[in-house]
């Protein structure tokens, strides 16, 4: 029989997606068939399954942790913020409509059977299932029509060890606040509890730990102390995207926009000794000494121009250019490089058209119909082919697309201005090609020394490693149902 186990969280951001990709890496070298489950994710950041569909990015490195394709039945519902107020609603993997908040909410009590679909069928392939929540359960203003916490927990029937995270402070009121506020029925779900992020000796934490346990009758199950390797794993939270400190190298910046999408684009580049990566927030101007400028993908285009404009980046990319500087769009960004964006079914906001920033000759039209799929592209310059992924709605044509960057089923897609210095691309992923990566890398005379594949496969090893090493990982296996 399929056994579960969940791992909620006392708030966003404590963890719970390394934690289940460990528990998932540490289940599959025990010899079981592991699958993860999300019922409800919010991000931006998202990934193309096996089944044509898009799923967060976290589950999709669970997936693979678990030897894994990413399947749509991981994470059943997927909300992707266009504004501050909404979000569109993706369910199993197909978008279903943009909605406001208090909409949602109206609209989430409907969603629990689709959710609960995707997790028998999950539970009919696999040995077990690996479930991570979403926010915190201690949020009980939202308990009513509840899919992503304990309302799932319970209509599940699934265990849950709750994780705190002792580097923002207060874990011991995190806990046992939690606790306090659940509803009865719900905290009966509660195995334990677990403390993430230490940093310094955990046997330091003796007494507090021991206090929880006593105050809140929970098992622990251990003190993890702060993983340093997270950061060469794809990021889901744009806040949570780090890269490491050089004082030299090509020097690569990446703009942080507000709606940034599928911004792990950056993480194979950011793991090259010889590049020197700045995910540039809002408020600083672009680098004078920036080598190539890199506009990412974004769940609004439009929205995200305007975004750009406000923080003079545009003005700072025509000098950038002027320098002889290089600029690289992918999926939005390479929209915005083009002459206008037209939404005129205002599918991504206000239906109206803006003008982009001109770097290239191309006009964009945003469609209905949202491409999904895994790619095989050819390299227009260099004659290698990669792999990656198309997600996005729109289609782009103008003279500049007569200089492809790359082809696909002998099509061109993606376009270059007439000098070369600015190019567009539809397709996600292709700097996790190590051969594509090297042969980019080397147009600008820096060499390639890393596999970026084998560097995460080697990573969640070690986050299994120092797993076992500092929980109770068998007692967090066993306490499955």
């Amino acid at each position: 029989m399929t056994k579960s186990v969940m791992i909620q969280g006392t708030g966003s951001n404590v963890g719970k997606s390394m934690l289940v990709a460990g528990l998932c890496r540490a289940a599959l070298r025990r010899g079981l068939s592991v699958a993860p489950f999300k019922p409800q994710n919010m991000s931006n950041n998202a990934a193309v399954t096996s089944d044509g569909g898009e799923i967060g990015r976290a589950q999709a490195l669970q997936a693979l942790a678990c030897g894994l394709a990413p399947h749509t039945d991981m994470n059943p519902v997927l909300l992707k913020p266009e504004t501050d107020v909404g979000s569109q609603v993706v369910v199993q993997g197909k978008r279903l409509a943009t909605v406001k908040a208090r909409e949602y909410s109206r609209l989430k009590p409907t969603l629990m059977t689709h959710v609960l679909d995707s997790f028998e069928r999950l539970k009919s392939r696999h040995d077990l299932v690996l479930v991570e929540g979403a926010g915190s359960p201690a949020e009980v203003n939202l308990r009513a029509g509840d899919i992503a916490n304990m309302g799932f927990a319970l209509a599940a029937d699934v265990p849950v060890i709750l994780c705190g995270d002792i580097d923002r402070g207060g874990v011991i009121a995190q806990i046992l606040g939690t606790q306090l506020v659940l509803d009865p029925d719900d905290a009966a779900l509660v195995s334990g509890f677990l403390i993430n992020k230490f940093r310094g000796d955990p046997r330091l934490f003796d007494d507090g730990y021991q206090l929880i346990e006593d105050r809140s009758g929970w098992r622990g199950f251990g003190v993890a102390p702060w993983f340093p390797e997270a950061w060469k794993l794809p990021a889901e939270d744009a806040l949570d995207v780090a890269t490491p400190t050089r004082e030299s190298g090509l020097h690569v910046v990446c703009l942080r926009l507000s709606r940034m999408a599928n911004f792990d684009d950056m993480d194979p580049l950011a793991q090259e000794p010889g590049v020197r990566l700045t995910m540039l927030p809002p408020g600083q101007p672009i680098p004078a000494d920036a080598d190539v400028v890199i506009l990412p993908g974004s769940k609004s285009t439009r929205g995200d121009l305007a975004y750009l404009r406000a923080q003079g980046w545009g003005i700072d990319l025509a000098a950038h250019h002027r320098r002889g500087g290089h600029v690289l769009g992918i999926c939005g960004g390479y929209q915005m490089l083009g002459q206008t964006i037209a939404d005129p079914d205002g599918i991504e906001g206000p239906a109206g058209t803006d003008p982009g920033l001109g770097l290239l000759q191309i006009d964009t039209v945003m469609t209905g119909d949202k491409r999904l799929t895994e790619t095989r592209a050819t390299h227009a310059g260099s004659g290698l082919g990669f792999d990656g992924y198309e997600i996005h709605i729109g289609r782009s044509s103008g003279p500049d697309r007569d200089r492809p960057f790359a082809h696909v089923d002998g099509k061109p897609e993606g376009a270059i201005s007439a000098d070369g210095r600015v190019q567009g691309s539809y397709l996600h992923g292709m700097f996790r090609d190590d051969g594509f990566r090297a042969a980019w890398l080397a147009q600008f005379d820096t060499a390639s020394q890393a596999g970026y594949g084998e560097t995460v496969e080697a990573t969640l090893d070690a986050l299994a490693d120092h797993m076992e090493t500092h929980l109770d990982v068998d007692g967090i296996l066993n306490a499955a149902r």
